[in-house]
């Protein structure tokens, strides 16, 4: 039984997946560092705004007003048109693979009256240009990342906070971007038949990390293996070496070095198996050695 144990702990400490958490938004407070712009035409007062005491409920995760909100009045009032109003994001840098996950809601008193909200993508990073001449401008937001009732259809846009996933594709490598939450309704407004409001909360975004077998082998090298007295090392990435530890089949830690370092002695360690872990900021890796 100790012995299935051990193989059991060693296969998922290289077999489980690891997640990084590139950037969060919980609407605790209205963030400064994003943009809005109402292109509505004709344009309205209202704007993306921090969420108020509601009958229908708080924001995700929780608070009685912590959710980002926008309604109707983007188009001037006793009139209809064409809402598209924008919240942008700062710049973030992203790759094939990241989950973007946020949740949305609509009130419930006006659920068949038909709302729409699209997540769109830019990857000009800080060149990206803001939609600024009316409802039809995308500026460099050309990419539809995700849609919630794309087809503006009654009663479709849920009324209880639900999840919209989406996985970037597209970017083989890390590229400055930023994203938009577009309130698009056409005919909305006053006097509209479309658009009543819609709610935002609890934007994440998660980098998984390759298995850390996989992650090792993808950026550092150890040899030679098996080794008597001395390991080499190399960082065949960018990455920045927080700790380099070795362990032995007990998970006890033997020998530990803080930052990189090319060489490590172990003439101390009885001969047997061992396992050395790289950390950096991007993740860890693990990777089996023998001592002889």
């Amino acid at each position: 039984m100790k012995q299935y144990l051990l193989y059991l702990s060693l296969f998922l400490s290289f077999g489980m997946l690891q997640a990084q958490t590139l950037f969060t938004e919980n609407f605790d407070v209205f963030p400064t560092t994003w943009i809005r712009t109402n292109q509505s035409e004709p344009v309205g007062t209202s704007n993306w705004q921090q969420g108020n005491v509601s009958g229908f409920g708080t924001g995700f995760n929780g608070g009685s007003t912590s959710y980002a909100s926008v309604n109707y009045n983007s188009v001037a009032a006793a009139s209809a048109g064409p809402i598209s109003n924008w919240l942008v994001t700062p710049t973030i840098s992203l790759k094939d693979g990241d989950v973007i996950k946020f949740y949305t809601r609509a009130g419930s008193n006006f659920s068949t009256i038909p709302d729409r909200l699209e997540l769109r993508l830019s990857t000009d990073g800080e060149t990206s240009i803001v939609p600024s001449t009316g409802s039809t401008d995308l500026g460099s937001f050309t990419t539809i990342a995700a849609a919630v009732n794309p087809n503006l259809t009654p009663s479709v846009y849920p009324v209880t906070w639900t999840e919209v996933l989406y996985t970037v594709e597209g970017l083989p490598t890390e590229t400055a971007c930023k994203l938009a939450f577009r309130y698009f309704v056409t005919n909305g407004g006053p006097t509209g038949a479309n658009g009543n409001a819609i709610w935002i909360d609890a934007l994440t975004i998660n980098r998984t990390l390759l298995a850390t077998g996989e992650f090792f082998k993808g950026n550092f090298t150890v040899w030679p293996t098996p080794a008597s007295n001395v390991l080499n090392i190399a960082n065949n990435s960018e990455f920045d070496i927080l700790a380099l530890q070795i362990t032995d089949l007990n998970g006890r830690t033997v020998k530990e070095v803080k930052g990189m370092t090319s060489q490590i002695n172990i003439s101390d360690l009885n001969s047997g198996v061992y396992f050395m872990k790289i950390t950096t900021a991007q993740g860890a890796g693990t990777t089996k050695i023998i001592k002889r």
